[in-house]
């Protein structure tokens, strides 16, 4: 084998095999503020971890299920996002083509013996060994954000159902506001009746008219604004579920709807392995670090080698005989001598941005613990809420009945009666209220630990 044919041979296996050292840093995981238990923990069970729990298992409603899976089908973020996972994984395929030769071929044709310029036909090949972890820091620099990307997917994923499943509640709440807000016009409207009669006869005064017939404009123009709520709730679902505006099924009420009662907690630092927000911008932070090697990489001198082999001749029609045949290899090195400190720069500025990736990183942890923290409490105080608003709704509701008797009797005046009947009112949409709160705090609290994404 001549010389030439060995270095080609060289040249093709060294293609094969990363060459040469990796400067630039290596990654080391930040520090954080770790805890072994959460500060509200203690009225809660500590089970396994919640990416056990999935989302469909939270919910006894068919129909808010389909809804949720009508989201995941049409939504259009979940869809950006996953084009943008496929843009980063041919990013990917792009940069690991860098780490090996590139291959041309090419051909002239000059039918002028006259001319100086012969007829040419050939293959080159090109390399820019990756001696320094040039290329390769870019390729890991792009499979942390690919691997960012994905995690960013999951976020998503979590964000529609839970806020699906919120907005269901909600539109549920008003559902049942509504249903009371009728349900008071209704018993208004019977006593507006009766109070006009007695007027009529001259029994009683015409303060309790006027104030019956307040009342009961009162309840008439809460209609319209509940009404109101409910379009814009169905509105949001049809937006978050990908249609167009449309009236939304109906399934269980938010007293019948049930989500489990415990939902697993783990210890703070298990938030690392579970939110893929914190995961998502650690792996931010791994791209922004490689990047660093890739700047300092490129104060160092390039190694290139290139091959060619073909024909030429100033004859056309011996173009392709063996004397034409020709074949070299050469290599070459270049790099920068003195370019007023823009190279130092370069790292300095990839060093800053991967410093500031970082601080997002330990950031966006002490967000996420700060977020099961409030999501803790809001589970057990709305908890003892409503059990304490459901006896005053209760209470409210003997107090109803008892005012009314007291009333027809001649006893109080219809001023007690009204006093009594607005705090019931008040009380039950509260009430209602507070149904739509403890089911959506459920859901925050499982998204805040970093469930929602496994289906």
């Amino acid at each position: 084998m001549s010389k030439k044919y060995k270095i080609i041979v060289i040249v093709l296996v060294l293609s094969l095999f990363p060459v040469g050292c990796m400067v630039g840093p290596k990654y080391k995981k930040p520090e954080q503020l770790k805890s072994d238990s959460y500060r509200n923990e203690r009225n809660l069970d500590s089970l396994a971890s919640v990416t056990n729990l999935k989302w469909f298992d939270l919910f006894n409603d068919d129909v808010l299920k389909g809804l949720i899976q009508k989201g995941l089908e049409n939504n259009y973020d979940l869809k950006i996002a996953v084009s943008r996972i496929e843009q980063f994984r041919a990013q990917l395929g792009y940069t690991k083509a860098d780490l090996f030769p590139s291959f041309q071929y090419g051909a002239t044709i000059n039918s002028n013996k006259k001319y100086i310029t012969p007829s040419t036909a050939g293959a080159t090949m090109s390399w820019e060994l990756d001696f320094w972890g040039k290329y390769r820091h870019e390729n890991n620099a792009v499979k942390n954000e690919l691997l960012a990307t994905e995690e960013a997917r999951k976020v998503i994923l979590s964000d529609i159902v839970a806020n699906i499943a919120i907005a269901y509640f909600q539109m549920r709440n008003f559902d049942d506001q509504l249903e009371i807000t009728k349900h008071t016009l209704e018993t208004r409207e019977k006593y507006y009746q009766i109070i006009s009669e007695r007027f009529e006869k001259g029994y009683i005064s015409e303060v309790d008219k006027v104030q019956i017939e307040q009342q009961v404009a009162i309840a008439e123009a809460a209609i319209p604004n509940i009404e109101r709520q409910i379009t814009y709730q169905e509105n949001a679902i049809a937006l978050l579920t990908g249609q167009l505006p449309t009236e939304i099924p109906r399934g269980k009420s938010n007293t019948e709807l049930q989500i489990v009662s415990k939902i697993p907690l783990s210890i703070p630092s298990a938030l690392l392995e579970n939110r893929p927000d914190v995961k998502a911008a650690e792996l931010r932070y791994v791209a922004a670090n490689e990047r660093i090697g890739v700047a300092q990489a490129m104060r160092f001198p390039s190694i290139n080698l290139a091959a060619i082999a073909g024909f030429a001749s100033a004859d056309l029609s011996n173009l392709f005989l063996g004397s034409s045949y020709m074949q070299n290899a050469s290599g070459g090195i270049a790099g920068p001598i003195f370019a007023f400190g823009k190279n130092k720069r370069r790292v300095e500025i990839n060093r800053h941005q991967a410093e500031q990736f970082k601080f997002l990183y330990q950031q966006k942890y002490i967000d996420a613990v700060s977020e099961v923290e409030q999501s803790i409490q809001n589970v057990r105080t709305y908890q003892e809420e409503w059990k304490a608003r459901n006896r005053q709704v209760q209470a409210a509701l003997i107090n109803f009945k008892l005012s009314h008797e007291r009333y027809d009797s001649g006893y109080v005046s219809y001023l007690e009666v009204l006093d009594v009947e607005t705090n019931l009112f008040n009380a039950q949409l509260s009430l209602a209220q507070l149904s739509e709160r403890q089911l959506s705090s459920m859901v925050e609290l499982y998204k805040a630990l970093g469930g929602g994404w496994n289906l």
